[in-house]
């Protein structure tokens, strides 16, 4: 797949790039230039970069970032037995925790939310981060969720983290899941206050909190280039106006 000539591959992460120093340095270069895209375009063009995700499996499959890439790359493309795989490849290579709140999160894609729940259970969410942690507990009350288990999926999310007045990057995605849950539940007044907790919360517009606030308010919003045509209907002169190419006397 091509790379644009001004990725040179030094853009990756210093920790991504001492991994790949066991490989021979042209080798190594090819790899980084093609997880850089896979970084880039994760988000905005997931099929593209699940296929820069595959170059840099098939040229360094025994690297564990080139692994966890694969993975994350998989996973934005709902392919989750693959994402899983590759997953639990990566852990076995580093030893590491941190890939199990995204692990749990395969398997209920996967539509097991039992086994997520499991995960959420294990000894191995003690070892997580604070991030991890609350990235582990939207998880399992997703998989309440799937299991039709509203109201322990909203108490699952009731935590230290949801009552902090600190606003921390998990802040706005633990609020709006909370607000969503309570919504599903039909107690709307509560999910209206989430939802403006989420808004004060959400910097850099990760969710849709300020959608789902207006629309629980009423508050409709026109596309602008639908409500210049219907300005534009409203002035257009018609026949009865006299103005159309109709009979005069």
């Amino acid at each position: 797949m091509p790379i644009p000539e001004e990725v040179t591959g030094d853009e990756i992460d210093k920790d991504v790039r001492q991994e790949l120093q066991s490989l021979p340095k042209t080798l190594a270069e090819d790899v980084a230039r093609n997880l850089v895209m896979v970084a880039r375009l994760l988000d905005e063009d997931p099929e593209s970069a699940y296929g820069y995700s595959r170059v840099a499996l098939r040229l360094a499959s025994r690297v564990a970032a080139v692994r966890e890439a694969a993975g994350f790359a998989a996973y934005a493309n709902q392919k989750y037995a693959e994402a899983l795989a590759e997953f639990r490849a990566a852990r076995r290579m580093t030893g590491s925790v941190e890939l199990w709140p995204v692990m749990a999160d395969c398997e209920r894609g996967l539509g097991r939310p039992e086994k997520a729940l499991d995960m959420a259970g294990a000894p191995e969410v003690h070892k997580l981060d604070k991030a991890g942690q609350v990235e582990m507990r939207l998880v399992a009350a997703g998989a309440r969720r799937d299991m039709g288990q509203l109201d322990a999926a909203i108490v699952t999310l009731q935590s230290p983290e949801l009552a902090s007045n600190s606003v921390q990057p998990w802040t706005a995605r633990l609020r709006y899941a909370y607000a969503d849950a309570l919504l599903a539940a039909g107690r709307e007044q509560e999910a209206r206050e989430w939802f403006a907790k989420a808004v004060e919360s959400d910097r850099d517009g990760s969710t849709d909190a300020s959608d789902r606030l207006a629309e629980l308010d009423g508050v409709e919003f026109m596309d602008a280039l639908d409500e210049g045509e219907s300005e534009s209907d409203d002035q257009r002169p018609s026949a009865e106006d006299g103005d159309g190419d109709g009979d005069k006397d």
